[in-house]
């Protein structure tokens, strides 16, 4: 039987999807990725999830509702980065502060991921929205292209979605549950 695949995340806001969905538009032509992420799944990972049974998954959707009393809070979006070989990454990605209140979000889904008895990620956490992936083509110096996307660009956190991945389709993940967190001050800082 096949699993239902899922991961845990923060959805972006329509604004910062469109940018870097131009990001992309002007990257395609300039570098050799296999897979170009859809606009309309660009997130930010919290917890990847992999299978999970439906007992175990309607568990966890229960015990994730406790962040909904975390509170909303501002986050950067920052310039493109790569993982992998300088010259042939192996992925291509937007950055994200690394503040406090995300690590700390983090941190709870992973703790509650783990007490209903799914696995705990041992790689450190590196906050990032994934642009493209799969490099197939020959080195490449990328410093001065990745110079031209550095548009910071401030959002406020509200929510945190599980997705369901549905591989083959496109876009590919399907919001299957979503917590909307305490509304706190917007990113000026004044209540909302």
């Amino acid at each position: 039987m096949n699993l239902p695949h899922y991961f845990i995340a923060l959805p972006l806001p329509d604004f910062l999807k469109e940018q870097y969905a131009s990001w992309q538009r002007a990257l395609k032509d300039k570098l050799p990725y296999k897979q170009w992420t859809h606009p309309e799944d660009l997130h930010i990972t919290l917890k990847f999830l992999g299978a999970v049974e439906e007992k175990q998954f309607q568990t966890l959707k229960q015990s994730i509702k406790t962040i909904e009393n975390v509170h909303a809070f501002p986050l950067t979006a920052e310039p493109l980065g790569t993982f992998g070989h300088p010259e042939k990454p192996r992925v291509l990605w937007a950055g994200v502060e690394r503040k406090h209140e995300l690590i700390r979000l983090q941190k709870t889904i992973e703790e509650i991921a783990v007490k209903v008895g799914l696995q705990q990620e041992k790689r450190a956490y590196l906050p990032h929205i994934t642009l493209a992936k799969k490099w197939t083509g020959g080195a490449q110096d990328l410093s001065g292209l990745k110079q031209n996307y550095t548009g910071r660009q401030t959002f406020k956190v509200k929510q945190v979605v599980i997705y369901r991945i549905h591989p083959g389709k496109s876009p590919t993940y399907q919001v299957v549950a979503a917590y909307d967190l305490t509304r706190g001050g917007d990113v000026n800082g004044t209540a909302n």
